[in-house]
């Protein structure tokens, strides 16, 4: 058998802000608008990005947010079952 662990994986996602409609924001129903969104093999490299996104004057000025998603996390496969 041979194990081997999926890589984790994350998205940078930048995101336009957009007003509450209604009490709450629901992403699942009505996401926000993506403007970027960047691959990373490592969560060091997802904060280095993030942290660039977030230097920006948009996400400064609150009308564009960042977010950090995790993919792909560390599930382990079995290719012989």
């Amino acid at each position: 058998m041979s194990w081997r662990a999926a890589m984790t994986r994350f998205l940078v996602v930048l995101t336009d802000v957009r007003p509450v409609e209604g009490e709450v924001r629901n992403e699942r129903t009505s996401p926000e608008r993506r403007r970027q969104v960047v691959g990373a093999s490592s969560r060091e490299a997802a904060d280095r990005i993030a942290g660039a996104f977030m230097a920006l004057g948009m996400v400064r000025a609150g009308r564009q947010r960042v977010k950090v998603i995790a993919v792909g996390r560390g599930r382990h496969t079995c290719p012989d079952r």
